[in-house]
């Protein structure tokens, strides 16, 4: 994504709404948007905060180039003023953002932009399509990593995704949410994670027999040698020959780091407790047995529950593509509107019948609140910019919809901390050591610490409360009242 310029990535109404700005030049104020989405993708407990280092790329490269510009005007819809405009056009605001390998929740601000409002506006279609599709993919590769309950989980899924680039940055946010590698070698370059992969049924159907093949294999790579066992018979003739082969290798003294076999058809279960059975028998006790096979954390978690003991996964399709819930729901909306005489910020809000689709107005902050005992996250609370939160007072916490839910954390039982951090100051990005992304691997690590197992439940998972602040309730309160009398 460095290499290219996407400020074109972006449906053509940010466009003439930017167009109208600037035929109305004092319409053209700071603003600030909010990016956020309403509900957690498959009914997690939570979602992970994934893609901000493309956003980060995407806002360094945003320039309209001469051949945009020159395909704008063919166009025939956008003026010469206009265009000339857009050839120095460059993002001058400032950013905020929930960091990579948090968790996070419906309705709290992912990312704030707090600039001019055409460059605001321009960000708006790129910077959701690499929320929305990254912090899916990591969301539900956490779900499958989740099921394996230990077990290696590899991303497969290259051939069945949506194109290149969501092969590509899939296998980035499903490593962010715990892969142990990736078959996707690109991914691995670019991002320096680790990659994996045995072989194909066409290797094995190349040569005259499977054991042929199986040999020619182990003596390419003994120190990973996991052979694919179902290309003919999985249990009269793939395991035995993989043993063979095994068995050849002890006697040759090759000591392979990995060794094992894998499945990808049958059933996995029956298949797989024969297969560790006559492994064993052959005295192969530490060999891997891997499958794939349209995995997903479902079937994962049945087929544990009926005593598998298949301790590695390929998992493909229903990953890299989030199968059962390919979108993720983001959206942008204007939460503020400078007002240019007195420098301070109006607070906007947008109205809706439905009242997961009213937006909570103003300059907003988001602090995270922790048991002080235990550690785990308690809720996370959005305030706004201007409000200070002190541990050494109490801190009542209610329910924004259902007002009378109420919370008093006792002062000295709590430790709150601001979650989003700011990344662009001024048109400068000041978010500089970022971390890798098996770095940032761990970082999801340490935050599944801070959530009880009832949030992580793949089925019903307990609720994280995210509350308003009473200032910002109140500021809400104020502005449907107003709307309501107009």
């Amino acid at each position: 994504m460095s290499t290219r310029n996407l400020t074109l990535l972006t449906d053509l109404y940010e466009l003439t709404m930017m167009q109208g700005y600037f035929r109305n030049k004092h319409a053209n104020a700071n603003v600030i948007f909010d990016a956020f989405y309403r509900k957690n993708p498959d009914g997690n407990g939570f979602a992970i905060s994934c893609g901000l280092e493309q956003i980060i790329e995407l806002v360094e490269n945003l320039h309209f180039s001469k051949e945009d510009i020159e395909y704008l005007d063919s166009l025939k819809i956008f003026d010469k003023d206009f265009l000339e405009y857009l050839a120095d056009f460059k993002f001058t605001g400032d950013v905020y953002a929930i960091p990579e390998g948090n968790v996070m929740f419906p309705r709290e601000p992912v990312v704030k932009i707090k600039a001019p409002i055409m460059q605001a506006q321009l960000l708006e279609t790129a910077l959701l399509n690499i929320i929305n599709h990254q912090s899916l993919i990591a969301t539900k590769a956490y779900r499958v990593v989740h099921a394996a309950k230990g077990d290696g989980v590899m991303e497969f899924g290259l051939r069945r995704a949506q194109g290149p680039d969501a092969g590509i940055y899939g296998a980035r946010a499903a490593m962010i949410a715990g892969c142990i590698g990736t078959s996707n070698v690109l991914a691995g370059q670019m991002f320096d994670v680790p990659v994996m992969g045995t072989h194909a049924h066409s290797w094995i159907m190349s040569f005259d027999d499977e054991l042929t093949a199986f040999r020619e294999y182990a003596k390419l790579y003994p120190d990973a040698c996991i052979l694919l066992v179902d290309t003919y018979d999985t249990l009269k003739s793939g395991i035995p020959n993989a043993i063979k082969v095994f068995k050849e290798m002890r006697e040759a003294g090759i000591s392979s780091k990995k060794y094992g076999i894998r499945m990808d058809s049958g059933d996995l279960a029956y298949l797989s407790k024969k297969a560790k059975r006559m492994l064993d028998e052959a005295g192969f006790t530490d060999a891997v047995i891997s499958a794939s096979n349209d995995l997903d954390e479902y079937l994962i978690s049945d087929l544990k529950n009926q005593g598998a003991t298949i301790n590695s996964w390929g998992v493909g399709t229903n990953l890299i593509t989030s199968k059962d819930n390919p979108s993720f729901g983001g959206v942008y909306k204007l939460a503020a509107i400078m007002d240019k005489e007195t420098g301070e910020y109006i607070p906007k809000i947008k109205l809706s019948e439905n009242a997961e689709k009213i937006t909570n107005p103003g300059d907003k902050v988001i602090y995270r609140v922790y048991d002080k005992e235990s550690g785990k996250l308690f809720a996370d609370l959005i305030a706004l910019v201007d409000e200070v939160y002190n541990e050494d007072e109490d801190l009542l916490l209610f329910d924004p919809v259902e007002t009378w839910k109420k919370t008093l954390l006792k002062a000295g039982t709590y430790t709150i901390k601001p979650l989003m951090i700011p990344v662009f100051i001024n048109g400068e990005c000041v978010y500089k050591d970022r971390p890798t992304v098996m770095e940032l691997q761990q970082v999801f690590k340490d935050e599944l610490e801070t959530l009880w197992d009832e949030s992580k439940r793949l089925v019903n998972p307990h609720e994280i409360h995210v509350d308003l602040s009473q200032e910002l309730w109140d500021l809400k309160k104020k502005l449907l009242d107003e709307h309501h009398h107009m």
